[in-house]
Protein backbone atom coordinates (compact mmCIF):
# COMPACT_ATOMS: atom_id res chain seq x y z
CA UNK A 1 0.00 0.00 0.00
CA UNK A 2 1.15 3.42 -1.08
CA UNK A 3 0.43 6.16 1.59
CA UNK A 4 1.29 9.90 0.70
CA UNK A 5 1.32 11.82 4.20
CA UNK A 6 0.68 15.62 3.25
CA UNK A 7 2.17 17.83 6.31
CA UNK A 8 2.89 21.45 6.88
CA UNK A 9 2.79 22.80 9.79
CA UNK A 10 4.27 22.27 13.56
CA UNK A 11 1.60 20.18 14.88
CA UNK A 12 1.58 18.12 11.90
CA UNK A 13 5.06 17.22 11.64
CA UNK A 14 4.51 16.16 15.43
CA UNK A 15 1.57 13.96 15.06
CA UNK A 16 3.12 12.76 11.89
CA UNK A 17 6.29 11.53 13.82
CA UNK A 18 4.36 8.49 15.78
CA UNK A 19 2.43 7.27 13.26
CA UNK A 20 5.39 7.74 10.43
CA UNK A 21 7.12 5.40 12.66
CA UNK A 22 4.37 2.96 12.95
CA UNK A 23 3.60 2.81 9.05
CA UNK A 24 7.81 2.21 8.70
CA UNK A 25 7.87 -1.41 10.11
CA UNK A 26 5.28 -2.60 7.38
CA UNK A 27 6.94 -3.63 5.02
CA UNK A 28 3.85 -3.87 3.09
CA UNK A 29 3.51 0.01 3.67
CA UNK A 30 5.24 2.71 1.57
CA UNK A 31 5.09 6.12 2.71
CA UNK A 32 5.57 9.38 1.11
CA UNK A 33 5.94 12.46 2.85
CA UNK A 34 5.04 15.58 1.22
CA UNK A 35 5.71 18.85 3.16
CA UNK A 36 4.00 21.84 1.77
CA UNK A 37 6.18 24.16 3.86
CA UNK A 38 3.01 26.30 5.29
CA UNK A 39 5.75 26.44 8.26
CA UNK A 40 8.89 27.20 6.84
CA UNK A 41 11.47 28.76 9.01
CA UNK A 42 13.76 26.34 11.11
CA UNK A 43 12.63 26.55 14.36
CA UNK A 44 9.19 25.87 13.49
CA UNK A 45 9.95 22.82 11.07
CA UNK A 46 12.74 21.52 10.54
CA UNK A 47 13.96 20.99 14.26
CA UNK A 48 11.36 18.83 14.38
CA UNK A 49 12.61 16.46 11.56
CA UNK A 50 15.84 16.22 13.48
CA UNK A 51 14.23 15.99 17.40
CA UNK A 52 11.53 13.38 16.64
CA UNK A 53 13.16 11.12 14.16
CA UNK A 54 10.77 12.15 11.05
CA UNK A 55 12.59 11.08 7.87
CA UNK A 56 13.25 14.29 5.05
CA UNK A 57 10.10 14.88 3.24
CA UNK A 58 9.98 12.86 -0.13
CA UNK A 59 9.33 16.40 -1.72
CA UNK A 60 8.68 19.95 0.49
CA UNK A 61 6.87 21.96 -1.85
CA UNK A 62 8.32 25.12 -0.32
CA UNK A 63 4.97 27.19 -0.44
CA UNK A 64 5.17 29.46 2.41
CA UNK A 65 3.11 31.83 4.27
CA UNK A 66 0.26 34.56 3.14
CA UNK A 67 -3.28 34.85 2.93
CA UNK A 68 -5.69 32.12 3.54
CA UNK A 69 -7.07 32.20 -0.09
CA UNK A 70 -3.50 32.10 -1.83
CA UNK A 71 -1.81 30.00 0.46
CA UNK A 72 -4.62 26.73 0.02
CA UNK A 73 -4.84 27.86 -3.86
CA UNK A 74 -0.63 27.51 -4.34
CA UNK A 75 -1.07 24.57 -2.25
CA UNK A 76 -3.91 22.69 -4.40
CA UNK A 77 -1.67 23.50 -7.76
CA UNK A 78 1.28 21.70 -6.27
CA UNK A 79 -0.10 18.99 -5.13
CA UNK A 80 -1.53 17.66 -8.22
CA UNK A 81 1.19 16.64 -10.39
CA UNK A 82 2.71 15.24 -7.05
CA UNK A 83 -0.07 13.04 -6.20
CA UNK A 84 -0.88 12.08 -9.94
CA UNK A 85 2.64 11.30 -10.59
CA UNK A 86 2.81 8.93 -7.73
CA UNK A 87 -0.33 7.81 -8.26
CA UNK A 88 -0.99 6.98 -3.89
CA UNK A 89 -3.40 4.41 -2.71
CA UNK A 90 -4.42 6.71 -0.26
CA UNK A 91 -3.49 10.23 1.04
CA UNK A 92 -3.32 11.01 4.90
CA UNK A 93 -3.80 14.23 6.39
CA UNK A 94 -3.92 15.59 9.56
CA UNK A 95 -6.01 18.36 11.85
CA UNK A 96 -7.41 21.48 10.25
CA UNK A 97 -4.57 23.79 8.92
CA UNK A 98 -4.66 24.71 5.30
CA UNK A 99 -2.10 22.21 4.25
CA UNK A 100 -5.03 19.68 5.51
CA UNK A 101 -7.19 21.01 3.52
CA UNK A 102 -5.65 21.23 0.04
CA UNK A 103 -4.32 17.87 0.22
CA UNK A 104 -7.72 16.71 0.55
CA UNK A 105 -9.26 18.80 -2.19
CA UNK A 106 -6.18 17.83 -4.33
CA UNK A 107 -6.83 13.85 -3.48
CA UNK A 108 -10.66 14.43 -3.90
CA UNK A 109 -10.47 15.81 -7.35
CA UNK A 110 -8.00 12.84 -8.50
CA UNK A 111 -10.39 10.53 -7.01
CA UNK A 112 -8.02 8.91 -4.02
CA UNK A 113 -9.23 8.29 -1.38
CA UNK A 114 -8.54 10.39 1.64
CA UNK A 115 -7.42 9.55 5.36
CA UNK A 116 -8.11 12.31 8.12
CA UNK A 117 -6.35 12.09 11.34
CA UNK A 118 -8.33 14.18 14.11
CA UNK A 119 -11.53 13.85 12.10
CA UNK A 120 -14.50 15.06 13.90
CA UNK A 121 -13.70 17.95 15.70
CA UNK A 122 -16.00 20.80 16.45
CA UNK A 123 -15.99 24.34 17.62
CA UNK A 124 -18.95 25.07 16.12
CA UNK A 125 -17.62 28.64 15.01
CA UNK A 126 -17.15 29.05 11.13
CA UNK A 127 -15.58 32.13 11.83
CA UNK A 128 -12.37 29.76 12.89
CA UNK A 129 -10.67 29.17 9.32
CA UNK A 130 -9.81 25.73 10.59
CA UNK A 131 -13.19 24.80 11.31
CA UNK A 132 -14.36 25.35 7.55
CA UNK A 133 -11.19 23.37 6.79
CA UNK A 134 -11.92 20.31 9.12
CA UNK A 135 -15.55 20.60 8.19
CA UNK A 136 -14.58 20.03 4.25
CA UNK A 137 -12.03 17.59 4.71
CA UNK A 138 -13.90 15.25 6.94
CA UNK A 139 -16.92 15.50 4.23
CA UNK A 140 -14.22 14.41 1.58
CA UNK A 141 -12.95 11.72 3.42
CA UNK A 142 -12.92 7.97 3.03
CA UNK A 143 -11.38 7.05 6.30
CA UNK A 144 -12.47 9.04 9.30
CA UNK A 145 -9.77 8.87 12.67
CA UNK A 146 -11.59 10.41 15.25
CA UNK A 147 -10.07 10.93 18.40
CA UNK A 148 -13.07 10.41 21.18
CA UNK A 149 -16.62 9.74 21.29
CA UNK A 150 -18.01 13.14 20.81
CA UNK A 151 -15.76 13.65 17.64
CA UNK A 152 -17.75 11.12 16.48
CA UNK A 153 -20.86 11.87 17.22
CA UNK A 154 -20.43 15.18 15.77
CA UNK A 155 -19.16 13.16 12.13
CA UNK A 156 -22.64 10.77 12.65
CA UNK A 157 -24.84 13.56 13.41
CA UNK A 158 -23.57 15.27 9.90
CA UNK A 159 -24.74 11.98 8.11
CA UNK A 160 -20.84 10.47 7.54
CA UNK A 161 -21.61 6.95 7.48
CA UNK A 162 -20.50 4.94 10.52
CA UNK A 163 -18.33 2.04 9.01
CA UNK A 164 -16.03 5.47 7.46
CA UNK A 165 -16.03 6.37 11.15
CA UNK A 166 -13.01 5.13 13.05
CA UNK A 167 -12.58 5.75 17.05
CA UNK A 168 -9.24 5.28 17.54
CA UNK A 169 -8.30 7.92 20.41
CA UNK A 170 -5.89 11.11 19.93
CA UNK A 171 -2.77 10.31 18.18
CA UNK A 172 -1.22 13.25 20.77
CA UNK A 173 -1.28 11.25 23.25
CA UNK A 174 1.13 8.40 21.60
CA UNK A 175 3.59 11.21 20.80
CA UNK A 176 2.79 12.13 24.98
CA UNK A 177 3.73 8.72 25.65
CA UNK A 178 6.46 8.46 23.38
CA UNK A 179 8.76 11.68 24.05
CA UNK A 180 7.95 13.04 27.58
CA UNK A 181 10.71 10.56 29.23
CA UNK A 182 12.79 11.67 26.30
CA UNK A 183 11.95 15.30 26.89
CA UNK A 184 13.37 14.63 30.48
CA UNK A 185 16.40 13.65 29.74
CA UNK A 186 17.56 15.56 26.68
CA UNK A 187 16.27 19.28 27.35
CA UNK A 188 18.03 21.55 29.72
CA UNK A 189 15.51 25.04 29.09
CA UNK A 190 14.32 24.91 32.72
CA UNK A 191 18.25 25.68 33.38
CA UNK A 192 18.35 27.70 30.32
CA UNK A 193 15.57 30.05 31.27
CA UNK A 194 16.47 30.17 35.12
CA UNK A 195 12.89 28.69 35.89
CA UNK A 196 11.24 26.56 39.17
CA UNK A 197 9.10 23.83 37.96
CA UNK A 198 6.01 24.36 39.32
CA UNK A 199 6.60 28.05 39.61
CA UNK A 200 6.26 29.72 36.52
CA UNK A 201 3.33 30.25 33.35
CA UNK A 202 3.41 28.60 30.08
CA UNK A 203 1.87 30.73 27.70
CA UNK A 204 1.14 30.76 23.71
CA UNK A 205 -0.83 32.83 21.53
CA UNK A 206 -0.96 32.04 18.09
CA UNK A 207 -4.62 31.87 16.53
CA UNK A 208 -5.72 34.73 13.68
CA UNK A 209 -9.04 35.10 15.50
CA UNK A 210 -6.72 36.70 18.77
CA UNK A 211 -3.58 38.00 16.84
CA UNK A 212 -5.45 39.40 14.02
CA UNK A 213 -7.98 41.09 16.64
CA UNK A 214 -5.72 44.07 18.37
CA UNK A 215 -8.24 44.71 20.97
CA UNK A 216 -7.88 40.60 21.75
CA UNK A 217 -4.42 40.75 21.38
CA UNK A 218 -3.56 43.78 23.65
CA UNK A 219 -5.95 42.21 26.37
CA UNK A 220 -4.03 39.15 26.35
CA UNK A 221 -0.62 40.73 26.48
CA UNK A 222 -2.18 42.79 29.42
CA UNK A 223 -3.75 39.97 31.17
CA UNK A 224 -0.27 37.97 31.27
CA UNK A 225 1.30 40.93 32.22
CA UNK A 226 -0.80 41.44 35.27
CA UNK A 227 0.28 37.67 36.24
CA UNK A 228 3.99 38.12 35.19
CA UNK A 229 3.90 40.77 38.53
CA UNK A 230 3.34 37.54 40.79
CA UNK A 231 4.69 34.52 38.83
CA UNK A 232 7.15 34.23 36.13
CA UNK A 233 5.17 34.03 31.79
CA UNK A 234 6.93 32.16 29.62
CA UNK A 235 5.85 33.34 26.25
CA UNK A 236 7.74 31.76 23.06
CA UNK A 237 6.74 34.15 20.34
CA UNK A 238 5.06 32.45 17.56
CA UNK A 239 6.34 34.44 14.06
CA UNK A 240 2.56 35.48 13.61
CA UNK A 241 1.70 36.80 17.03
CA UNK A 242 5.46 39.23 16.67
CA UNK A 243 4.27 40.49 13.85
CA UNK A 244 0.61 41.28 14.89
CA UNK A 245 2.83 43.05 18.11
CA UNK A 246 4.70 44.94 16.00
CA UNK A 247 1.84 46.75 14.29
CA UNK A 248 0.83 47.69 17.52
CA UNK A 249 1.81 51.23 18.89
CA UNK A 250 2.24 49.84 22.79
CA UNK A 251 2.96 46.12 21.66
CA UNK A 252 6.40 46.38 23.02
CA UNK A 253 5.86 47.87 26.71
CA UNK A 254 3.17 44.80 26.75
CA UNK A 255 6.40 42.31 26.40
CA UNK A 256 8.14 43.83 29.35
CA UNK A 257 7.50 41.70 31.93
CA UNK A 258 7.02 38.85 30.07
CA UNK A 259 9.97 35.76 29.42
CA UNK A 260 9.67 36.06 25.79
CA UNK A 261 11.93 32.76 23.95
CA UNK A 262 11.65 32.25 20.05
CA UNK A 263 9.38 29.25 18.87
CA UNK A 264 11.03 26.35 20.94
CA UNK A 265 11.58 22.61 19.50
CA UNK A 266 9.64 20.03 20.80
CA UNK A 267 11.19 18.67 23.39
CA UNK A 268 12.14 21.97 25.05
CA UNK A 269 8.24 22.53 24.89
CA UNK A 270 7.02 19.11 26.21
CA UNK A 271 9.49 19.76 29.17
CA UNK A 272 7.66 23.43 29.88
CA UNK A 273 4.73 21.82 29.21
CA UNK A 274 5.65 19.02 31.93
CA UNK A 275 6.70 21.60 34.74
CA UNK A 276 4.57 24.52 34.45
CA UNK A 277 2.24 25.53 37.19
CA UNK A 278 -0.47 26.36 34.49
CA UNK A 279 -0.87 26.58 30.48
CA UNK A 280 -2.36 29.64 29.26
CA UNK A 281 -3.22 29.01 25.40
CA UNK A 282 -5.29 29.05 22.45
CA UNK A 283 -3.49 26.04 20.87
CA UNK A 284 -6.02 22.68 20.39
CA UNK A 285 -2.78 20.84 20.69
CA UNK A 286 -1.44 22.42 23.85
CA UNK A 287 -4.76 21.97 25.47
CA UNK A 288 -4.51 18.15 25.59
CA UNK A 289 -0.47 18.19 26.16
CA UNK A 290 -1.65 19.62 29.31
CA UNK A 291 -4.24 17.96 30.14
CA UNK A 292 -1.59 14.55 29.09
CA UNK A 293 0.55 16.08 31.96
CA UNK A 294 -1.94 17.04 34.43
CA UNK A 295 -0.97 20.52 34.52
CA UNK A 296 -4.25 22.78 34.88
CA UNK A 297 -5.17 24.54 31.27
CA UNK A 298 -6.64 28.33 30.38
CA UNK A 299 -8.03 28.46 26.77
CA UNK A 300 -7.70 31.80 25.73
CA UNK A 301 -10.99 31.24 23.12
CA UNK A 302 -14.45 31.48 23.08
CA UNK A 303 -14.81 28.20 22.92
CA UNK A 304 -12.58 24.83 22.24
CA UNK A 305 -13.08 21.33 20.01
CA UNK A 306 -12.14 19.83 23.08
CA UNK A 307 -14.88 19.84 25.24
CA UNK A 308 -14.15 16.64 27.29
CA UNK A 309 -11.16 18.95 29.32
CA UNK A 310 -14.08 21.31 30.26
CA UNK A 311 -16.42 18.72 31.13
CA UNK A 312 -13.45 17.39 33.50
CA UNK A 313 -12.32 20.43 34.84
CA UNK A 314 -9.28 20.47 33.74
CA UNK A 315 -9.73 23.15 31.40
CA UNK A 316 -11.54 26.74 31.69
CA UNK A 317 -12.35 28.93 28.87
CA UNK A 318 -11.86 32.71 29.20
CA UNK A 319 -13.51 35.95 27.30
CA UNK A 320 -9.86 37.10 25.59
CA UNK A 321 -11.05 40.05 25.33
CA UNK A 322 -11.44 40.60 29.36
CA UNK A 323 -7.73 41.27 30.63
CA UNK A 324 -9.10 41.30 33.94
CA UNK A 325 -10.75 37.69 33.62
CA UNK A 326 -7.94 36.12 31.85
CA UNK A 327 -5.43 37.09 34.59
CA UNK A 328 -7.93 35.67 37.55
CA UNK A 329 -8.58 32.91 35.79
CA UNK A 330 -4.77 31.87 35.26
CA UNK A 331 -3.92 32.44 38.74
CA UNK A 332 -7.06 30.53 39.99
CA UNK A 333 -6.03 27.69 38.11
CA UNK A 334 -3.03 26.97 39.54
CA UNK A 335 -2.74 24.30 41.97
CA UNK A 336 -5.96 23.06 40.83
CA UNK A 337 -6.74 19.67 39.13
CA UNK A 338 -9.87 18.09 37.27
CA UNK A 339 -11.35 14.19 37.26
CA UNK A 340 -9.39 11.19 36.62
CA UNK A 341 -10.45 10.21 33.37
CA UNK A 342 -8.90 9.11 29.70
CA UNK A 343 -11.12 10.17 26.96
CA UNK A 344 -8.26 10.04 24.67
CA UNK A 345 -7.70 6.13 24.49
CA UNK A 346 -4.80 3.98 25.25
CA UNK A 347 -1.54 5.68 23.66
CA UNK A 348 -2.16 3.05 20.52
CA UNK A 349 -3.99 5.76 18.13
CA UNK A 350 -1.05 5.22 15.81
CA UNK A 351 -1.56 1.14 15.48
CA UNK A 352 -5.09 1.24 14.90
CA UNK A 353 -5.18 3.39 11.94
CA UNK A 354 -2.45 1.39 10.87
CA UNK A 355 -4.62 -1.41 11.34
CA UNK A 356 -7.34 0.49 9.59
CA UNK A 357 -5.22 0.95 5.81
CA UNK A 358 -4.34 -2.64 5.92
CA UNK A 359 -7.55 -3.77 6.18
CA UNK A 360 -8.87 -1.46 3.06
CA UNK A 361 -5.71 -2.45 1.03
CA UNK A 362 -6.45 -6.23 1.24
Amino acid sequence: MKVMTIVGARPQFIKASVLSMVLAEDDTIEELLVNTGQHYDWNMASVFFTELGLREPFINLAIGSGPHGRQTGEMLVALEPVIEANAPDAVLVYGDTNSTLAGALAAAKLHVPIAHVEAGLRSFNKRMPEEINRILTDHCSQWLFAPTATARDNLLREGIAEEQVFQVGDIMLDVALTFGERAVRASNILERLQLTPGDYVLATIHRAENTDDAVRLSSLLAALERVAESMPVVLPLHPRTRTAIGRMPNGEALLKRLNIVEPLGFLDMLLLEKKAAVIATDSGGVQKEAFFHQVPCVTLRDETEWVELVELGWNRLVDPKDAKAVAASIRDAVGTSGVRSNPYGDGCTARSIKQVLLRAAQ
